[in-house]
Protein backbone atom coordinates (compact mmCIF):
# COMPACT_ATOMS: atom_id res chain seq x y z
CA UNK A 1 0.00 0.00 0.00
CA UNK A 2 1.28 3.43 -0.88
CA UNK A 3 0.87 6.10 1.81
CA UNK A 4 0.51 9.60 0.34
CA UNK A 5 3.00 12.17 1.67
CA UNK A 6 0.64 15.15 1.36
CA UNK A 7 -3.05 15.64 2.04
CA UNK A 8 -5.38 15.55 -0.93
CA UNK A 9 -6.95 18.90 -1.79
CA UNK A 10 -10.54 19.25 -0.52
CA UNK A 11 -13.35 18.99 -3.02
CA UNK A 12 -15.57 21.97 -3.78
CA UNK A 13 -18.40 20.32 -1.82
CA UNK A 14 -16.06 19.79 1.11
CA UNK A 15 -15.03 23.44 1.02
CA UNK A 16 -18.64 24.60 1.04
CA UNK A 17 -19.40 22.42 4.07
CA UNK A 18 -16.38 23.82 5.95
CA UNK A 19 -17.34 27.37 5.05
CA UNK A 20 -20.89 26.87 6.26
CA UNK A 21 -19.74 25.38 9.54
CA UNK A 22 -17.30 28.24 10.05
CA UNK A 23 -19.99 30.84 9.32
CA UNK A 24 -22.38 29.14 11.75
CA UNK A 25 -19.67 29.06 14.42
CA UNK A 26 -18.92 32.77 13.96
CA UNK A 27 -22.62 33.61 13.97
CA UNK A 28 -23.22 31.74 17.21
CA UNK A 29 -20.11 33.21 18.78
CA UNK A 30 -21.10 36.73 17.69
CA UNK A 31 -24.59 36.25 19.08
CA UNK A 32 -23.13 35.11 22.41
CA UNK A 33 -20.93 38.18 22.59
CA UNK A 34 -23.85 40.44 21.65
CA UNK A 35 -25.94 38.88 24.39
CA UNK A 36 -23.11 39.41 26.87
CA UNK A 37 -22.72 43.07 25.79
CA UNK A 38 -26.24 44.28 25.05
CA UNK A 39 -26.25 47.81 23.71
CA UNK A 40 -27.83 50.28 26.12
CA UNK A 41 -27.43 53.42 23.99
CA UNK A 42 -25.85 54.58 20.74
CA UNK A 43 -23.99 57.90 20.88
CA UNK A 44 -23.27 59.33 17.42
CA UNK A 45 -23.08 55.76 16.14
CA UNK A 46 -20.86 54.48 18.98
CA UNK A 47 -22.32 51.91 21.38
CA UNK A 48 -22.38 51.95 25.17
CA UNK A 49 -23.14 48.47 26.44
CA UNK A 50 -24.62 47.20 29.65
CA UNK A 51 -21.19 45.74 30.36
CA UNK A 52 -19.69 49.25 30.10
CA UNK A 53 -22.28 50.49 32.61
CA UNK A 54 -21.56 47.61 35.00
CA UNK A 55 -17.82 48.27 34.78
CA UNK A 56 -18.20 52.00 35.48
CA UNK A 57 -20.60 51.32 38.36
CA UNK A 58 -17.97 49.06 39.95
CA UNK A 59 -15.32 51.73 39.48
CA UNK A 60 -17.55 54.42 41.00
CA UNK A 61 -18.31 52.18 43.96
CA UNK A 62 -14.58 51.57 44.46
CA UNK A 63 -13.53 55.25 44.22
CA UNK A 64 -16.60 57.01 45.60
CA UNK A 65 -17.86 54.58 48.20
CA UNK A 66 -21.47 55.26 47.17
CA UNK A 67 -24.09 52.88 45.79
CA UNK A 68 -23.89 53.31 41.99
CA UNK A 69 -26.91 54.94 40.30
CA UNK A 70 -27.31 53.21 36.91
CA UNK A 71 -28.98 56.19 35.27
CA UNK A 72 -26.29 58.59 36.48
CA UNK A 73 -23.55 56.18 35.37
CA UNK A 74 -25.07 55.97 31.89
CA UNK A 75 -25.27 59.74 31.58
CA UNK A 76 -21.61 60.03 32.61
CA UNK A 77 -20.62 57.52 29.91
CA UNK A 78 -22.65 59.42 27.30
CA UNK A 79 -20.97 62.68 28.32
CA UNK A 80 -17.55 61.07 28.03
CA UNK A 81 -18.25 59.81 24.51
CA UNK A 82 -19.33 63.31 23.52
CA UNK A 83 -16.34 64.97 25.19
CA UNK A 84 -13.83 62.71 23.46
CA UNK A 85 -15.44 63.15 20.03
CA UNK A 86 -15.74 66.94 20.42
CA UNK A 87 -12.11 67.19 21.49
CA UNK A 88 -10.97 65.23 18.43
CA UNK A 89 -12.68 67.82 16.22
CA UNK A 90 -10.22 70.38 17.57
CA UNK A 91 -7.18 68.09 17.47
CA UNK A 92 -7.17 67.28 21.17
CA UNK A 93 -6.39 63.58 21.17
CA UNK A 94 -3.84 62.28 23.73
CA UNK A 95 -1.63 59.35 22.82
CA UNK A 96 -1.70 55.99 24.56
CA UNK A 97 1.53 57.05 26.29
CA UNK A 98 -0.15 60.21 27.63
CA UNK A 99 -2.93 58.10 29.12
CA UNK A 100 -0.44 55.64 30.61
CA UNK A 101 1.48 58.49 32.24
CA UNK A 102 -1.70 59.86 33.80
CA UNK A 103 -2.64 56.35 34.92
CA UNK A 104 0.81 56.02 36.46
CA UNK A 105 0.43 59.39 38.20
CA UNK A 106 -2.80 58.20 39.76
CA UNK A 107 -1.07 55.02 40.90
CA UNK A 108 1.77 57.04 42.48
CA UNK A 109 -0.69 59.19 44.44
CA UNK A 110 -2.03 55.92 45.85
CA UNK A 111 1.57 54.85 46.54
CA UNK A 112 1.35 52.08 43.96
CA UNK A 113 2.96 51.35 40.61
CA UNK A 114 0.99 50.75 37.39
CA UNK A 115 0.93 46.97 37.76
CA UNK A 116 -0.22 47.17 41.36
CA UNK A 117 -3.06 49.54 40.46
CA UNK A 118 -4.09 47.20 37.65
CA UNK A 119 -4.18 44.27 40.07
CA UNK A 120 -6.30 46.26 42.54
CA UNK A 121 -8.82 47.01 39.79
CA UNK A 122 -8.86 43.46 38.46
CA UNK A 123 -9.38 42.06 41.97
CA UNK A 124 -12.64 44.06 42.00
CA UNK A 125 -13.64 42.83 38.56
CA UNK A 126 -12.76 46.12 36.86
CA UNK A 127 -10.85 46.33 33.59
CA UNK A 128 -8.04 48.93 33.60
CA UNK A 129 -9.45 50.36 30.37
CA UNK A 130 -12.55 51.44 32.31
CA UNK A 131 -10.43 53.82 34.40
CA UNK A 132 -8.28 54.84 31.42
CA UNK A 133 -11.38 55.84 29.46
CA UNK A 134 -12.46 58.11 32.30
CA UNK A 135 -8.96 59.56 32.47
CA UNK A 136 -8.99 60.24 28.71
CA UNK A 137 -12.35 62.04 28.85
CA UNK A 138 -11.31 64.22 31.79
CA UNK A 139 -7.96 65.01 30.18
CA UNK A 140 -9.28 66.04 26.76
CA UNK A 141 -12.24 68.01 28.07
CA UNK A 142 -10.17 70.06 30.52
CA UNK A 143 -7.67 70.84 27.77
CA UNK A 144 -10.41 71.69 25.26
CA UNK A 145 -12.40 74.01 27.54
CA UNK A 146 -9.31 75.81 28.82
CA UNK A 147 -7.94 76.17 25.31
CA UNK A 148 -11.12 77.35 23.56
CA UNK A 149 -12.30 79.69 26.29
CA UNK A 150 -8.99 80.89 27.71
CA UNK A 151 -9.85 84.59 27.54
CA UNK A 152 -13.29 84.31 29.17
CA UNK A 153 -11.90 82.15 31.98
CA UNK A 154 -9.37 84.74 33.11
CA UNK A 155 -9.94 86.24 36.56
CA UNK A 156 -9.19 89.95 36.95
CA UNK A 157 -7.11 91.16 39.89
CA UNK A 158 -9.70 93.83 40.72
CA UNK A 159 -12.36 91.13 40.94
CA UNK A 160 -10.11 89.09 43.22
CA UNK A 161 -9.42 92.07 45.48
CA UNK A 162 -13.15 92.89 45.66
CA UNK A 163 -14.03 89.28 46.48
CA UNK A 164 -11.37 89.14 49.21
CA UNK A 165 -12.57 92.46 50.66
CA UNK A 166 -16.11 91.09 50.86
CA UNK A 167 -14.83 88.32 53.13
CA UNK A 168 -13.67 90.96 55.62
CA UNK A 169 -9.99 89.88 55.37
CA UNK A 170 -7.10 92.05 54.21
CA UNK A 171 -5.82 90.93 50.82
CA UNK A 172 -2.20 91.74 51.67
CA UNK A 173 -2.05 90.36 55.24
CA UNK A 174 1.17 88.58 56.18
CA UNK A 175 2.45 87.78 52.70
CA UNK A 176 6.16 87.32 51.94
CA UNK A 177 8.49 86.45 49.12
CA UNK A 178 11.07 83.82 50.14
CA UNK A 179 14.47 83.14 48.51
CA UNK A 180 15.58 79.63 49.43
CA UNK A 181 18.25 77.06 48.71
CA UNK A 182 17.25 73.41 49.30
CA UNK A 183 19.96 71.27 50.91
CA UNK A 184 20.20 67.51 51.32
CA UNK A 185 22.64 65.39 53.30
CA UNK A 186 22.45 62.21 51.23
CA UNK A 187 21.89 58.86 52.92
CA UNK A 188 22.24 55.90 50.50
CA UNK A 189 19.15 53.74 50.08
CA UNK A 190 19.16 50.74 52.35
CA UNK A 191 21.33 52.39 54.99
CA UNK A 192 20.65 51.51 58.65
CA UNK A 193 18.69 53.90 60.84
CA UNK A 194 21.91 54.77 62.66
CA UNK A 195 23.19 56.43 59.47
CA UNK A 196 20.15 58.71 59.34
CA UNK A 197 20.61 59.63 62.99
CA UNK A 198 24.27 60.39 62.41
CA UNK A 199 23.47 62.71 59.52
CA UNK A 200 20.70 64.39 61.50
CA UNK A 201 23.20 65.25 64.27
CA UNK A 202 25.52 66.57 61.59
CA UNK A 203 22.70 68.76 60.26
CA UNK A 204 21.92 70.12 63.73
CA UNK A 205 25.57 71.02 64.17
CA UNK A 206 25.66 72.85 60.83
CA UNK A 207 22.52 74.80 61.70
CA UNK A 208 24.41 76.39 64.59
CA UNK A 209 27.38 77.31 62.40
CA UNK A 210 25.70 78.58 59.21
CA UNK A 211 24.57 82.22 59.38
CA UNK A 212 24.40 83.12 55.67
CA UNK A 213 23.72 81.51 52.31
CA UNK A 214 27.33 82.17 51.34
CA UNK A 215 28.47 80.01 54.26
CA UNK A 216 25.89 77.37 53.35
CA UNK A 217 27.30 77.17 49.82
CA UNK A 218 30.86 76.91 51.16
CA UNK A 219 29.97 74.09 53.55
CA UNK A 220 27.70 71.97 51.39
CA UNK A 221 29.43 72.27 48.01
CA UNK A 222 32.62 70.84 49.50
CA UNK A 223 30.94 68.27 51.74
CA UNK A 224 30.88 64.62 50.73
CA UNK A 225 27.42 63.11 50.11
CA UNK A 226 25.75 66.51 50.28
CA UNK A 227 24.09 68.77 47.72
CA UNK A 228 22.85 72.36 47.68
CA UNK A 229 20.44 73.42 44.94
CA UNK A 230 20.06 76.70 43.07
CA UNK A 231 18.04 79.48 44.71
CA UNK A 232 14.28 79.24 44.24
CA UNK A 233 11.84 82.10 44.85
CA UNK A 234 8.35 81.44 46.22
CA UNK A 235 5.64 83.61 47.73
CA UNK A 236 3.44 82.76 50.69
CA UNK A 237 0.71 81.80 48.22
CA UNK A 238 2.94 79.09 46.73
CA UNK A 239 3.65 77.32 50.01
CA UNK A 240 1.59 75.26 52.48
CA UNK A 241 0.89 76.85 55.84
CA UNK A 242 3.15 74.41 57.68
CA UNK A 243 6.20 75.41 55.60
CA UNK A 244 5.35 79.12 55.84
CA UNK A 245 5.31 78.83 59.63
CA UNK A 246 8.78 77.23 59.62
CA UNK A 247 10.23 79.84 57.25
CA UNK A 248 8.75 82.73 59.25
CA UNK A 249 10.45 81.40 62.40
CA UNK A 250 13.82 80.92 60.66
CA UNK A 251 16.23 83.90 60.67
CA UNK A 252 17.45 84.98 57.23
CA UNK A 253 20.74 83.26 56.44
CA UNK A 254 20.01 80.27 58.67
CA UNK A 255 18.83 76.72 58.02
CA UNK A 256 15.39 75.25 58.70
CA UNK A 257 15.13 72.23 61.04
CA UNK A 258 16.29 68.96 59.41
CA UNK A 259 13.64 66.69 57.91
CA UNK A 260 13.94 62.98 57.14
CA UNK A 261 13.14 62.11 53.49
CA UNK A 262 13.84 59.31 51.01
CA UNK A 263 17.02 61.10 49.89
CA UNK A 264 18.35 61.58 53.40
CA UNK A 265 18.25 64.64 55.67
CA UNK A 266 16.87 67.78 54.02
CA UNK A 267 16.91 71.45 55.06
CA UNK A 268 16.39 74.84 53.45
CA UNK A 269 18.77 77.78 53.62
CA UNK A 270 16.65 80.93 53.86
CA UNK A 271 18.49 83.55 51.79
CA UNK A 272 15.87 86.28 51.87
CA UNK A 273 12.40 87.17 53.06
CA UNK A 274 10.50 90.34 52.20
CA UNK A 275 6.90 91.48 52.39
CA UNK A 276 4.91 91.40 49.17
CA UNK A 277 1.43 92.31 47.99
CA UNK A 278 1.85 90.72 44.55
CA UNK A 279 0.17 87.53 45.72
CA UNK A 280 -1.06 86.26 49.05
CA UNK A 281 -2.54 82.98 50.26
CA UNK A 282 -6.00 84.58 50.47
CA UNK A 283 -5.72 86.08 47.01
CA UNK A 284 -4.55 82.77 45.55
CA UNK A 285 -7.36 80.88 47.28
CA UNK A 286 -9.97 83.32 46.00
CA UNK A 287 -8.50 83.44 42.49
CA UNK A 288 -8.52 79.64 42.24
CA UNK A 289 -12.08 79.49 43.56
CA UNK A 290 -13.31 82.07 41.04
CA UNK A 291 -11.51 80.31 38.19
CA UNK A 292 -13.11 76.98 39.10
CA UNK A 293 -16.53 78.61 39.18
CA UNK A 294 -16.00 80.10 35.73
CA UNK A 295 -14.62 76.85 34.35
CA UNK A 296 -17.48 74.74 35.68
CA UNK A 297 -20.12 77.13 34.28
CA UNK A 298 -18.46 77.22 30.86
CA UNK A 299 -17.92 73.46 30.85
CA UNK A 300 -21.58 72.79 31.69
CA UNK A 301 -22.90 75.19 29.03
CA UNK A 302 -20.53 73.81 26.38
CA UNK A 303 -21.47 70.21 27.13
CA UNK A 304 -25.16 71.08 26.86
CA UNK A 305 -24.53 72.50 23.38
CA UNK A 306 -22.66 69.34 22.35
CA UNK A 307 -25.49 67.17 23.70
CA UNK A 308 -28.12 69.07 21.72
CA UNK A 309 -26.20 68.46 18.50
CA UNK A 310 -25.54 64.77 19.24
CA UNK A 311 -27.53 61.74 18.09
CA UNK A 312 -28.31 59.71 21.20
CA UNK A 313 -30.43 56.61 20.54
CA UNK A 314 -31.81 54.14 23.05
CA UNK A 315 -32.53 50.76 21.39
CA UNK A 316 -35.97 49.64 22.53
CA UNK A 317 -36.54 52.88 24.43
CA UNK A 318 -35.07 54.11 27.72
Amino acid sequence: MTIPTTASPPTRRHSLVLSSLLALFLLLGGAARLHAQTIAVMVNGEPITNFDIEQRAKLNALTGGKAPDRKAVLQDLIDEKLKIKEAKKFGVDPTANDIEQSYGGMAQRMRLNNDQLTKVLESKGIRPDTLKQRIRADMVWTSLVRGRFKESLQVGEKDVATAVKETGEAADAEAFEYRMQPIVLIVPRGSPQSEFESRRKEADSLRERVTSCEEANTFFKSMRNAAIREIVVKTSADLPQSLRDILDKTPVGHLTPPELTKQGIEMVALCGRKATTVDTPKKREMRDKMYVQKYEAKSKAYLQEVRKAAMIEYPGGR
